[in-house]
């Protein structure tokens, strides 16, 4: 999967899993997921779950938490940052 692509799934996993229904043009790579109360601890789950699939990579606990994953764009840069640190 391409860099560029990596946001536009993170939205689209979160707008079927945790949104459905809802207009796609509300939810912004700058959204607030966690502390706006979007994800709650089971989709924050899954989001984890999805993304480690997703993108083949492994998270920390401490790194499923608001600082790391509140918005699209956050969660965006953690997947790149272990991507690299894997290919490096």
């Amino acid at each position: 999967m391409t860099s560029p692509n990596i946001e536009q799934s993170i939205k689209e996993f979160i707008l079927s899993e945790v949104l459905p229904g809802e207009d796609p043009a509300q939810l912004t790579d700058a959204t607030p997921l966690i502390s706006a109360g979007i994800l709650d601890s089971i989709a924050t789950l899954k989001l984890v779950d999805f993304l480690e699939k997703t993108f083949s990579i492994s998270m920390a606990a401490h790194e499923t938490d608001a600082e790391h994953l509140d918005t699209i764009e956050r969660i965006a840069r953690l997947v790149r940052s272990k991507q690299a640190a894997k290919s490096a």
